[in-house]
């Protein structure tokens, strides 16, 4: 959903006074619960070891909400223990509590569209014209994550991590270990990673056999087992290089590979007829059970006058067709002597759809996957906002952020018969509203 895409953001803008010694003392970003960071992310603020105030929190809560559909309020505490100026330790609490009506796959038709609940007891309907919505969709999920980083020497640090993610039907289980190195007067710092995440997902009413009918909620539903597994690895190589006093640049690589169960279990697909485009039947989807993907980041940040600006550029491809290009740029403008900033956020987005993704299958239609998930179609999608920060006294401060977000994308296939003048793939919009403490 598009939630998922969103929560991932997280771009920093360093002030010009601190820039050097930011970056000589930036916490390299930790790797993920499912998958490691694709940028390699500095702290707004450089970290100044003080014996008296060595404890360190960050607080935030966010709203997310899609009108009609999905909406997701996530609170968020980091806790980071100074221990010297190169170790120390870190601990994150985050609980996302999802709650509303999320797109089935289905396509809208020109009557009422009845359809069984994921568990295979009780129903739920879409009206004539409207995109077919599960409106039992809820979840929360509590996600603790622990690292250390340690010096090995003035100029090389490791960082080990784990991480612990749990549903009510998805429990995801992370070790990761990043190396970092300083060369060139602690100008340029090397960065390598490495993380492996073993999930295992028990939806409700077990797993769907791909591909098979759903079924009315009376009759027997095609499950195949009560539960699957997944596995990730993922690696990233990184740069960062200081320019000059007010500028540096970032460069990383990362790879991707995901085996196991890939499937949505609770997406489905509208069989219709070829020539009238009424739907017969709904099948649940299958994708592929392995993924291989690769990214490319990079990222320009410099310092302007007394503000600053951030530009960066991530490009993904993966063996299931999706191409895709993400365009971030941060201008933060400082006043009341450095002591308030205000942040214009602007990202573009776009993908190419994957090879297994269709609207819909007219009936005697063959495929070995497939999958009408709107996150795997052709897609654009921007984000505008902006963030006010204020520090505080006792080295306190709150920021506040307010983003809408906007996806359209455009069907994978022509409309049939009574298709024409449905709308297959609906624009997707949100508003994000988050509220940050540190102290």
């Amino acid at each position: 959903m598009a939630v998922e895409d969103l929560l991932e953001v997280a771009v920093v803008v360093i002030k010009r006074k601190s820039l050097k010694k930011s970056l000589q003392t930036a916490v390299i970003g930790l790797l993920g619960v499912h998958a490691m960071a694709e940028e390699v992310k500095i702290e707004d603020k450089p970290i100044e070891v003080k014996a008296e105030k060595s404890w360190y929190f960050d607080s935030s809560i966010l709203y997310y909400s899609e009108p009609d559909r999905v909406t997701a309020i996530e609170p968020v505490l980091a806790v980071k223990k100074k221990i010297s100026e190169d170790e120390s330790y870190n601990f994150k609490l985050v609980i996302d509590s999802l709650t509303g009506a999320s797109h089935n796959g289905a396509t809208p038709s020109n009557v009422t569209q009845t359809f069984t609940r994921p568990s295979g007891s009780g129903t739920y309907t879409a009206a004539a014209e409207e995109t077919p919505l599960d409106d039992t969709f809820h979840d929360t999920r509590v996600a603790i994550s622990s690292s250390y980083q340690r010096p090995i020497d003035r100029l090389t640090r490791n960082t080990y991590g784990v991480n612990v993610s749990s549903e009510y039907d998805y429990l995801s289980l992370a070790l990761n270990y990043m190396f970092e190195k300083d060369m060139n007067q602690k100008n340029t710092t090397l960065t390598a990673g490495v993380s492996f995440a073993h999930d295992t997902i028990k939806p409700e009413g077990g797993i769907p056999i791909p591909l098979a009918s759903m079924e009315i909620p009376s009759a027997t539903q095609p499950k195949d087992g009560s539960d699957d597994t997944k596995q990730t690895i993922d690696l990233i190589l990184g740069a960062t290089q200081i320019i000059d006093k007010e500028s540096l640049f970032q460069l990383n690589y990362s790879f991707s590979q995901s085996d196991g169960y890939m499937t949505d279990p609770f997406k489905i697909l509208s069989i219709v007829n070829a020539t009238t485009g009424s739907t017969t039947d709904y099948i649940y989807e299958k994708r592929p059970d392995s993924r291989t993907k690769h990214g490319l980041y990079g990222a320009y940040k410099k310092a302007v006058g007394k503000d600053a600006v951030e530009v960066s550029y991530r490009f993904m491809t993966d063996d299931w067709g999706i191409n895709s290009h993400t365009l971030d740029f941060h201008y933060k403008w400082l006043f009341n002597k450095g002591k308030s900033f205000l942040e214009p956020h602007i990202r573009l987005y776009t993908q190419s759809k994957a090879d297994f993704y269709n609207t819909f299958l007219t009936q005697g239609e063959s495929e070995t996957y497939a999958s009408a998930d709107y996150r795997l179609a052709d897609m654009n999608a921007i984000t505008v906002g902006v963030k006010f920060g204020q520090d505080l006294k006792h080295d306190q401060s709150y920021s506040v952020r307010l983003e809408y977000y906007l996806q359209t994308g455009d069907s994978s296939r022509d409309e049939i018969g009574i298709q024409e003048g449905l709308d297959l793939y609906p624009d997707v919009d949100a508003l994000i509203l988050q509220v940050s403490y540190s102290f």
